[in-house]
C-alpha cells in the first residue's frame, strides 16, 4: 500500500500519516513533488525492458512531453543481485540532482524520503505509483534490506542518474519503516 509519513526533522514528531492516494498527492504537491497512480497497464512476468517500455509508452510520451524529458529506461533490483547491498548503500545517502528524479514503479516498492522545509517526507511507492522529486530537493531512496523492484526512470540529462551527496546524517536519523 502506498503511504506518506511526515515528521518534523528536529525532534522526529510525526505530523502526518496516510495511505489515501489523493491525500498523498495533495500533501506532496505542497512541496513540489508530483505523485500519481497509473492504472490499466499489465506487464507479463519476465517481460524484457523493451516490452515494459512499450507497455507504458502512452504514459511515458505524455509525461515526457510535459516535463521535456528526453529518455526513459528500466531499472530493476532483486535481493539476489550481486551488488544489491552496495547499490542500496549508495541510494541511502541524502543527495540532490540537477534535474527532477522521476520514477514509476512497475513492480515492487521503495521509499523516496525527502528533507524539505524542516520536515522529513517518506513516500512509500508501490506498483502503479509515479513520483517526481524536483531538482535540488534533498532526498534518499530505500527499497529495504532485500530490495525487489522494477521501475521506469525518466531523464532530461543524457548522463542519467547523477547525484550530489549532501554529507548529512539525515538518512541515518530517519530510517524507513517497511
Amino acid at each position: 500500500m502506498s503511504r506518506l509519513t511526515v515528521w518534523e526533522a528536529e525532534g522526529g514528531r510525526e505530523v502526518l500519516k496516510t495511505e489515501d492516494a489523493g491525500r498523498i498527492a495533495e500533501a506532496l504537491r505542497g512541496i513540489g513533488v508530483r505523485f500519481e497512480r497509473w492504472e490499466g497497464v499489465t506487464v507479463p512476468e519476465g517481460a524484457t525492458n523493451e516490452q515494459i517500455l512499450e507497455a507504458y509508452r502512452p504514459h511515458l510520451d505524455a509525461l515526457m512531453g510535459v516535463t521535456g524529458a528526453g529518455s526513459a529506461d528500466v531499472v530493476a533490483l532483486t535481493p539476489d543481485h550481486p551488488q544489491a547491498q552496495a547499490m542500496r548503500e549508495k541510494f541511502l545517502n541524502e543527495h540532490i540532482h540537477t534535474e527532477d528524479e522521476v520514477r514509476f514503479f512497475v513492480r515492487g516498492a521503495g521509499h523516496f524520503v525527502m528533507h524539505v522545509d524542516g520536515r522529513v517526507w517518506d513516500a512509500r511507492c508501490e506498483q502503479g505509483d509515479l513520483i517526481s522529486v524536483p531538482a535540488n530537493t534533498r532526498h534518499w531512496f530505500d527499497a529495504g534490506e532485500r530490495p525487489d523492484f522494477c521501475a521506469l526512470r525518466v531523464f532530461t540529462d543524457p548522463s542519467g542518474w547523477v547525484a550530489q551527496f549532501t554529507g548529512t546524517d539525515m538518512a541515518q536519523r530517519f530510517p524507513v519503516v517497511a
